[in-house]
Parts: C-alpha cells; sequence; structure tokens
C-alpha cells in the first residue's frame, strides 16, 4: 500500500473504522443536547482549530493564494453538506441505519477513481460493487415500506455521496495541497460556514453544556475528525482508493452493533442480510484478480 507497510496500513484502517464507527452513535447521543447544524459547524470547526495549531510550524505548506480553491470545495462536500447533512438526517433515522446508507460511499469512490483517478476497475471490482450497492438498498429496504423516514433515507444518501465526491478530490488534489493542511482548513471553513449558519437559523440558547455533550464534541473532533480523517486521507493518497474505501464498509457493522447495544436501535432481518452483501462485497473489491480489467474511460 504505496509508502505504508501491510501492518502498518491494516493498523490504520483498523483505527480508522473503530473510531469512525463508534462515532455515528456518539453523534446520535450528542444530538439530544444540541441543535443539529450547530453541533456540525462546532465539531469541524474545532477540529480543524486544534489541527492547524498543531501545524503552525510547516504554515508554509499552506500556499492559500494558490490553493484556496482546492480548500473551499473540499470544505463543501466533506463538511458543509457531508457533516452537515449527517447530523440533520441522524434526527430521522437510527445511528446504524443512516451509517449504513452513508457507506455507499465506498461503491461511489470506486467508480469516480475509475473514472476521475483512471485507477484500474476490473469484473470482480464491479461485481463487489454491485454487492455492496445490494447491501445498502436491503438495508434500506424498511425506509422504502414506510417503516423509516423516506427524509432520513435521502439525506443519508446525498450525504454518502458528496463525501464520496469530496474524498476522490482530495486525492486528485493531494500532489498540490499537504493532506494534513486540507483537512485543516477545509474544516475551518466548513465549520465556520455550518455555525453561523446554525447561529442565524437555530436556537444556541438551547444547547446543553453537560458533561456527555462535551465528551461527545471533543470525540468527534479530536478523535474522529482529525485522528481518523487525517488517517483515512493519507490511505487514500497512498493505496489504491477502491480497497482502501471498501473497508470503510466496516464502519456500519460497527455503528449498527453500538447503536443496538448501547441505544436500544432495531436490528432486523433485512439489516443483518444487508451487512453480509456488504462484508461480501468488500471481499470481493479487495480478493487479487487475475481477470482482465475494465478499460478507463477518455
Amino acid at each position: 500500500m504505496g509508502k505504508l507497510s501491510k501492518p502498518k496500513a491494516m493498523i490504520s484502517i483498523a483505527l480508522v473504522v473503530c473510531l469512525w464507527g463508534f462515532m455515528w452513535p456518539i453523534n446520535k447521543i450528542a444530538l439530544q443536547y444540541t441543535e443539529p447544524v450547530l453541533f456540525a459547524g462546532m465539531r469541524a470547526l474545532l477540529a480543524g482549530v486544534l489541527l492547524a495549531v498543531v501545524l503552525l510550524p510547516k504554515k508554509n505548506k499552506v500556499q492559500w493564494g494558490k490553493n484556496w480553491s482546492f480548500y473551499v470545495i473540499s470544505a463543501i462536500f466533506n463538511v458543509v453538506i457531508f457533516m452537515g447533512l449527517q447530523s440533520f438526517g441522524l434526527q430521522y433515522l437510527p445511528s446504524g441505519l443512516y451509517t449504513v446508507i452513508v457507506y455507499l460511499q465506498p461503491v461511489v469512490v470506486t467508480l469516480l477513481a475509475w473514472m476521475w483517478l483512471k485507477e484500474s476497475l476490473s469484473a470482480q471490482k464491479i461485481i463487489g460493487i454491485l454487492v455492496g450497492f445490494a447491501g445498502v438498498v436491503v438495508v434500506s429496504f424498511d425506509g422504502f415500506t414506510g417503516n423509516i423516514s423516506l427524509l432520513g433515507v435521502t439525506l443519508a444518501l446525498i450525504t454518502g455521496i458528496a463525501w464520496a465526491i469530496g474524498t476522490v478530490f482530495v486525492k486528485k488534489t493531494s500532489k498540490f495541497v499537504d493532506g494534513l493542511w486540507m483537512v485543516a482548513l477545509q474544516n475551518i471553513i466548513g465549520g465556520a460556514f455550518l455555525t453561523v449558519a446554525g447561529i442565524y437559523t437555530e436556537n444556541i440558547k438551547g444547547i446543553v453544556w453537560n458533561m456527555p455533550y462535551i465528551l461527545c464534541l471533543l470525540y468527534g473532533s479530536i478523535l474522529g475528525v482529525v485522528v481518523a480523517t487525517s488517517l483515512y486521507y493519507m490511505l487514500m493518497n497512498v493505496g489504491e482508493s477502491a480497497k482502501v474505501s471498501a473497508y470503510t464498509f466496516l464502519v456500519p457493522l460497527i455503528a449498527v452493533l453500538t447503536g443496538t447495544l448501547f441505544l436500544k436501535e432495531p436490528f432486523t432481518l433485512a439489516l443483518l442480510i444487508g451487512m453480509l452483501l456488504i462484508v461480501f462485497s468488500i471481499y470481493l473489491i479487495n480478493k487479487k484478480s487475475s481477470k482482465k480489467v475494465v478499460s478507463q474511460p477518455e
């Protein structure tokens, strides 16, 4: 996996998956004490500022005049849409189900990496993508039968697609922009926008500054964004997008199990079947194949 040894890469992937898996139920808990847009904005802004402080000795790598458009575009997809909609959408669905739908993202990343980054796409990977998408559809079945909010399902899909676009954009621009500064500045820009939007549209006095909320905010900012997101972008930049992204299909497994155990969220047969399909899709996307790859688009 590029500059990383396989053991280090797998440890990094496992850390990302675990941190993100626990983050979704934690965000769901936080929304009991705060407004959604304000929470998304404060979480991103705090993460960006903390990381920027650490990176100050290397501020020459920012090159704002040349790279500002990259930071802004990344902020729109990876923070304003992704983090903003996830906080808002979690009000309408159980955290486990919302997470599973958002993690259509690896499927979209695989397709975008083939079209935009010219990465290979074998027949086996295509099957893996279709199996993963089928898993998302099965998991979302209750939403289409009227038992779960269709608005929540729609918001989750938009969240995942925006994140996929933002992820591939970050990898495509990685040769021009320092990866850690990208994480810091996209969160400062996007977090500031969401915070201001939340101040004007939500009740800032409604935030309950108790210990559970503060711990959720710190987890989401420091572990969920600074640590996990930085590691994820690093892995994407040194590895094959489809394979790295496919491992994040495991995040919903942790989110669903955590939500079931601690938040008493439902665990249905459709959810179980969907999760099994998703795990199988990861196997297919990562399994070595000797078959002919699909031609890359011109």
